[in-house]
């Protein structure tokens, strides 16, 4: 089992940038990465989860939520592995825990999570 762990949260102005990085210590994923199809989650206080970004590690174009396209960019290194979401002009509704989720080719739903990374984006 995959434990993603999220990195690169915390306090921002409204309009300034951030990026979230995403990996794991398992051998498993650096080895089945480009297979992984990763994304990006949040969930605001009293609010459902909200899908941010996805893009399948392999290559091929990224998805993004209505909220967040043209400001954020869904990126990886898979020679680390690594993935990353760049968050570009952030307004304080950005504001939520956001998490990394992945799953391998062909599941529908997300297996494997990390514990999610604050970020917070004050007016």
């Amino acid at each position: 089992q995959v434990q993603l762990v999220e990195s690169g949260g915390g306090l921002v102005q409204a309009g300034g940038s951030l990026r979230l990085s995403c990996g794991a210590a398992e051998r498993a994923f650096s080895n089945y990465f480009v297979a992984f199809t990763m994304a990006w989650f949040r969930q605001a206080p009293g609010k459902e989860r909200e899908f941010v970004a996805a893009r399948y590690m392999g290559g091929g174009n990224a998805a993004y939520g209505d909220s967040v396209k043209g400001r954020f960019t869904i990126s990886r290194d898979s020679v680390k592995p690594t993935v990353y979401l760049q968050m570009n002009d952030l307004k304080p509704e950005d504001t939520a825990v956001y998490y990394c989720a992945g799953k391998r080719r062909g599941q529908t739903e997300y297996t494997f999570w990390g514990q999610g990374t604050q970020v917070t984006v004050s007016s």
